[in-house]
C-alpha cells in the first residue's frame, strides 16, 4: 500500500526497520529539547502530514523500550489518526516515571501502525444471542 506523505521535519520518513516489523518509529520534530516532568503530558509534533485511504486508520503507540526504560508513553495509546485528518501527526506523551525526562529533536517517541478497520451499522435488537460468558465482565473468565 502507498501513503501520501509530506515531511516538515528534518528526519527521514519513518520506515518498518524488519521485514515483520509492524509498527515504524514516529520521531519528535522540535525546535528544542522540552522536558516532561513526572505526571507530565506533552503534545509532541512529528512534523508529518499523511492521507491515508478510506477504510484505513494509523494508530499511534508507545514504543515498548521507551516505556519499559523510562516510563514514558503515549497517554491516549493506542491514538487514532482517521483517514480523513490532515493536520500533523501529534503524539501525546506522559511521563509515569518518578524522572524527568528530556525530549530531543528525532528521538523516536512512538510507533505508528497503518490498520484496516470496518465500518459498523447498528441493528437494534430486543434481546442478544445467550454465551457461556454472559454478563461476567472484568475478571469473569479466571485468572489462570
Amino acid at each position: 500500500m502507498t501513503i501520501k506523505i509530506i515531511n516538515k521535519s528534518r528526519h527521514a520518513l519513518p520506515h518498518y526497520e524488519t521485514t515483520a516489523s509492524a509498527g515504524m518509529d514516529l520521531r519528535a520534530h522540535l525546535s528544542e529539547p522540552r522536558v516532561l516532568k513526572p505526571l507530565e503530558r506533552t503534545i509532541v509534533g512529528t512534523g508529518l502530514f499523511i492521507e491515508l485511504p478510506i477504510g484505513y486508520e494509523a494508530q499511534v503507540r508507545p514504543r515498548s523500550g521507551l516505556a519499559a526504560k523510562k516510563g514514558i508513553t503515549v497517554l491516549n495509546a493506542p491514538g487514532t489518526i482517521d483517514a480523513d485528518y490532515r493536520g500533523e501527526i501529534g503524539v501525546i506523551l506522559v511521563n509515569i516515571s518518578n524522572e524527568p525526562f528530556e525530549v530531543r529533536d528525532g528521538e523516536r517517541i512512538a510507533q505508528l501502525v497503518i490498520a484496516k478497520h470496518e465500518r459498523a451499522e447498528w441493528d437494534e435488537v430486543e434481546i442478544l444471542t445467550e454465551t457461556n460468558r454472559g454478563q461476567g465482565g472484568f475478571g469473569s473468565t479466571g485468572t489462570k
